[in-house]
């Protein structure tokens, strides 16, 4: 009987401790997991980012080049208005 409550108490442990081992690498690879997501984020960003910036830059030129013919209507002494 003692060695039977023995063997059950160690077979108890062991699976206990598997148990913890097993969450021990999922919790790792979650960490894991999240720093690939945290990267994957980030290059999302910085793309949208450039792209943002680069519509913004042909828009700003697009306006300047409009003006500058407006300025270039209202200042040339063949063309009056």
């Amino acid at each position: 009987m003692k060695k039977t409550l023995q063997q059950l108490t160690l077979t108890a442990l062991a699976t206990a401790m598997l148990a913890l081992g097993a969450a021990a690498q999922t919790a790792g690879q979650d960490i894991k997991n999240a720093g690939h997501d945290t990267a994957d984020a980030t290059k999302q960003t910085a793309h949208k980012t450039a792209r943002a910036t680069k519509k913004g830059a042909h828009k700003a030129a697009h306006a300047t080049k409009k003006g500058a013919n407006k300025v270039e209507q209202k200042t040339d002494p063949d063309n009056p208005k």
